[in-house]
């Protein structure tokens, strides 16, 4: 199985209908065939340093995981909702035994 882990702080004029343009596109992206599952949600607030919101997706191959992050869909929705709501970006992929 392959993982993909992406988490994102919040611009500062970031407003709750941008952050839940985010929430919704992102449901709408796990709907994706390739997707085997994919989570998100807001952190729950312990720590200040933290990021401010996480998805979490679950591939069968690592092809899976590169069909998705190449989806013209995908990349829009990047460019259009994610990027002008977002202040920074960090994510990793790995392989676990499912």
């Amino acid at each position: 199985m392959f993982r993909h882990c992406v988490m994102f702080k919040w611009a500062d004029d970031a407003s709750d209908e941008a952050k839940a343009a985010v929430a919704a596109g992102l449901d709408e992206l796990a709907k994706m065939d390739c997707v085997g599952s994919f989570k998100h949600g807001a952190d729950a607030g312990l720590r200040d340093d933290n990021y401010d919101y996480v998805a979490v997706g679950d591939f069968d191959s690592i092809a899976a995981y590169r069909t998705y992050a190449t989806d013209p869909g995908h990349l829009e929705m990047i460019a259009n909702v994610i990027r002008p709501a977002i202040s920074s970006r960090v994510a990793v992929q790995y392989h676990y035994d499912g």
